[in-house]
């Protein structure tokens, strides 16, 4: 367990609270593991805006989220239910990659657009939380293949830099799986948007 930290919030209530709000929305078999609380205390604090608790994590509170780690540790579920802790002006939205992905074969270019910008509904966040970076493929529209998520990752940047609005991500790849995926010029640019917090890899599928 980590150093406590000195803070004007409780982190083991805000835990429970958690555990409930899981409960109530994946049913009684939800648990919140010991084990995970380093992970777990770094998203609280960073979701809310605890600057002393983030100093100590060394997390930046205008960067986004990347949580990594293997498949089945519970990173989408995590995020899902981070969405209930956020103050209203850092509210956000989970977007899984796949879905972006068959939105690209059905509407086109106009997807990027969508989902760069953040406008998607009017009443709607713009920060969103790209779900499982990764599950993707390049598509083709009309014939010309594209990589949709490292042209919307490179948009998001330029906004983030523009108007300091984050993004979030979950993936199960590393860094140098990113570069492979996406090309160096999203890694570099990942480093910037991005505090990395991540599961270790010999994580237990919590499935």
């Amino acid at each position: 367990m980590e150093t406590e930290i000195k803070t004007h919030y409780n982190y083991h209530e805000i835990v429970t609270w958690l555990e409930q709000k899981g409960i109530e929305l994946y049913g009684n078999h939800f648990k919140i593991l010991e084990i995970d609380y380093p992970i777990i205390y770094k998203l609280i604090a960073y979701f809310l805006k605890d600057e002393a608790s983030c100093f100590q994590y060394n997390i930046s509170i205008n960067k986004g989220i990347l949580l990594s780690g293997p498949i089945g540790c519970g990173k989408t579920t995590l995020m899902s239910i981070m969405k209930y802790l956020t103050p209203a002006e850092h509210k956000f939205f989970v977007k899984p990659c796949r879905e972006i992905s068959f939105e690209f074969i059905q509407d086109g270019y106009q997807i990027i657009h969508k989902y760069s910008k953040g406008k998607l509904y009017e009443s709607e966040p713009k920060i969103i939380c790209f779900d499982d970076l990764g599950t993707e493929n390049n598509l083709k529209y009309y014939g010309n293949e594209c990589n949709v998520m490292a042209e919307i990752l490179l948009s998001r940047y330029d906004i983030f830099i523009a108007k300091k609005i984050p993004t979030h991500i979950t993936t199960n790849l590393s860094a140098s799986e990113i570069e492979t995926h996406y090309g160096k010029r999203v890694r570099s640019r990942m480093r910037e948007l991005f505090n990395l917090i991540a599961y270790d890899n010999n994580t237990k599928d919590k499935r």
